[in-house]
């Protein structure tokens, strides 16, 4: 076996690799064959996962930057050297991003009929309407601010829009006039779409900030405008909530929340054609540097431009409309609450969205609210959203009576003002409503139904592992199990119990647990691969994911990979798993999958002597799904649902030679593409679960 060079580190940095995922989904904007909308489409969603990149890991490196500059990390980075990195290739992601919008999407876009029109290209009739929309929408909402010293810098709220404007001469209070601030309220609309009969085209679209650069000067009369640059910080926005201390974390969390959008700032967006000493001013009055700032050519919040791909409705420039089926016995059950048990009850149901509908998980929920045998019921919520038919179910339950339990995850990051506004309506009919644990995040995806069946308590179950969120259901793919088996339904029964009460931890017969046995069994699982590989036996490791982060549990596969098992890593995101290192991990291939949809299920297969273990989980393999969150991990047990999940997770995903991306020993990811005939994974399994 090879030896592997002495400098390399055994781990690759976490930052990098979330930042190559973006470049990844970038790279779907940028393939010809995805449909036009889509690719403006992907430019929004890397500007997006940028934004929150900033927001929580940029500022958490930010930080250890001020405090252990010089400390190495395990990727044989220093802090500085990491954050000196990580912002060099940032850059070049939002050069890139912006010269594909300009070169190549924004061109392709007109010769479709969807304008962007910038204030320069209007005729006399456009500058017209934009001029009255100007004067009637947004002008009297403006609030310029001349900067002096009665008037300091406002508080900037986090990644608004806003304005810098110099100025010269006097007012008619006699002061000489020097730099004013405009700030964009978030009550205007950033994208403003143009009638026809102004724009003769069918879909034409201005920028608010097209607006305010051509007219902006009407706020100012008598003074002379010297340009008008917009500018955007994003702040710090992870949220700290000392949960040893509070009483009441729902009430602690919602002061917290107010002052989210007022932390450090972490990032300045400013125009391109700004000057240098407005930019220092701006850096200056943020403590920011010029490794910080980032000058744009277009909006600042690329994301804005998501509304195009809603609003133009061109089918052709989509990808084709898709609804998964609902699936067999589900979609020909009879009128009455109790169809959907009684078809639990026979067997375990195994559903794969959004290959297949979510609507079973709606009627199993509706069912449960409506059916008067139904006793009791029991959910966690992380993500739900703002308009969420399941929450209403819940509600409704409650109101009849039945007694309903919900752990809503207060802590879901950028989710939690939604949380509170449906924990305070559940509490309001009746809901036993609780926050989980105190300083363990509830992220495991479970709802538990009690039905009284001839005289006796009967418990059916969904597991899950994505949100109980119809939408992203339709655009992520997971897997769903609902069951009557017995010793899963009491297991969901006993982590319910735990997550509501006080007591010792309780002994689970099926379901793996964080912080409790989910660690150390798939490190005990690994190591059996490992001990079998070198008895000379069959061995072999598959784990679909969206990170793999945990040292321990990635020095275990290094371990396994030398005693020689193959192992196949799916990491859609971040991994900081080193592959096909000669000496290493020769035996590791790690692939990530970026297409139509967002690979979003967890799961785990160990060969285990041929009885081939499967669990399916909503758990990365990371330190806090780990140590600091309540996760499970259920295993599938029927044969036939065993099959489909290897076959529906790994097989397909492993031909997949037209979305999947691999890894390099160096951490580098290059396109699969082979002369064999084309497989994309999404594709084949919308086709496939059409036709069952």
């Amino acid at each position: 076996m090879p030896a592997r060079k002495k400098a390399e580190p055994l781990f690759l940095n976490r930052e990098l690799s979330l930042l190559q995922f973006n470049e990844r989904v970038l790279a779907m904007a940028e393939h010809p064959d995805t449909p036009l909308l889509e690719r403006l489409r992907y430019v929004c969603i890397v500007s997006s996962n940028l934004d929150e990149f900033f927001e929580i890991r940029v500022s958490s490196l930010k930080e250890q930057l001020a405090q252990h500059p010089t400390l190495m990390g395990p990727d044989g980075m220093t802090t500085e050297q990491a954050y000196e990195r990580v912002q060099l290739e940032v850059h070049r992601l939002v050069d890139r991003q912006y010269a594909l919008l300009n070169d190549d999407i924004y061109p392709r876009l007109r010769t479709e009929g969807v304008y962007l029109h910038h204030a320069i290209e209007w005729n006399e009739a456009q500058t017209a309407w934009a001029k009255e929309v100007f004067h009637r929408d947004v002008m009297p909402l403006l609030t310029p601010i001349g900067l002096d010293p009665a008037h300091p810098f406002p508080r900037v709220y986090n990644k608004s829009l806003n304005f810098i404007v110099p100025l010269s001469g006097q007012d008619a209070f006699g002061r000489k006039a020097t730099i004013a601030i405009v700030q964009a309220p978030r009550a205007l609309p950033r994208l403003i779409q143009m009638p026809p009969r102004v724009s003769g085209q069918p879909h034409s679209f201005i920028l608010l900030t097209s607006l305010l650069r051509a007219f902006v000067g009407e706020l100012f009369p008598g003074m002379t405008m010297q340009g008008c640059y917009q500018w955007r910080v994003t702040r710090n926005s992870d949220l700290f909530v000392d949960e040893e201390e509070v009483t009441n974390l729902r009430q602690a969390l919602q002061g917290e929340l107010s002052q989210r959008n007022f932390g450090s700032a972490v990032r300045l967006e400013i125009d391109l054609l700004t000057p240098v000493e407005i930019a220092k001013f701006l850096q200056k009055e943020f403590s920011l540097t010029e490794a910080d700032t980032y000058r744009v050519n277009g909006p600042a919040n690329v994301s804005r431009l998501m509304q195009i791909c809603n609003l133009v409705k061109r089918p052709d420039l989509l990808f084709p409309e898709f609804q998964g089926p609902i699936p067999a016995p589900f979609d020909s059950l009879p009128n009455r609450p109790s169809a959907i048990f009684e078809a639990i009850a026979k067997e375990d149901r195994l559903l794969h969205h959004p290959y297949q509908s979510f609507q079973p998980v709606i009627n199993f929920l509706t069912a449960a609210a409506i059916d008067p045998d139904v006793v009791a019921i029991k959910q966690t919520i992380y993500r739900t959203g703002e308009d969420s038919e399941l929450m209403r179910l819940l509600l409704a339950a409650a109101k009849a009576g039945k007694e309903v339990t919900v752990v809503v995850e207060l802590m879901a990051r950028f989710d939690e003002q939604t949380n509170i506004n449906w924990a305070a309506r559940l509490e309001e009919v009746g809901a036993h409503v609780v926050y989980g644990v105190v300083g363990h995040k509830t992220h495991a995806k479970m709802a538990l139904v009690l039905r009284r069946e001839k005289g006796r308590i009967k418990r059916y179950g969904h597991l899950g592992t994505g949100n109980y969120h119809p939408r992203t259901a339709s655009l992520y793919t997971d897997f769903g199990l609902l069951t009557a088996e017995p010793r899963l339904c009491e297991d969901m029964d006993k982590v319910f119990s735990q997550l509501t009460g006080l007591g010792s931890r309780r002994v689970l017969k099926e379901l793996l647990q964080s912080p409790f046995t989910l660690h150390d069994t798939v490190v005990s699982m690994i190591r059996a691969e490992a001990r079998a590989a070198r008895a000379g036996k069959s061995a072999r490791i598959m784990v679909k994911l969206n990170s793999l982060l945990e040292p321990i549990v990635i020095q275990e596969l290094y371990k396994a990979s030398q005693a020689g098992v193959k192992i196949d890593l799916i990491i859609r995101g971040v991994c900081a798993l080193r592959s096909g290192v000669p000496g290493l991990s020769e035996n590791i291939t790690v692939r990530s999958i970026i297409g139509r949809f967002l690979e979003h299920s967890r799961v785990f297969y160990f060969y285990n002597q041929g009885v081939e273990s499967v669990y399916l989980s909503s758990a990365d393999w990371m330190d806090r799904n780990f140590f600091r969150r309540v996760e499970i991990a259920f295993p599938v047990l029927e044969k036939a649902l065993k099959k489909r999940v290897i076959e529906e997770a790994f097989t397909f995903a492993l031909r997949d030679n037209r979305l999947a991306w691999v890894q390099q020993p160096d951490g580098s990811y290059s396109k699969l593409i082979n002369r064999r005939a084309a497989f994309k994974l999404h594709e084949h399994l919308m086709e496939k679960n059409k036709n069952t």
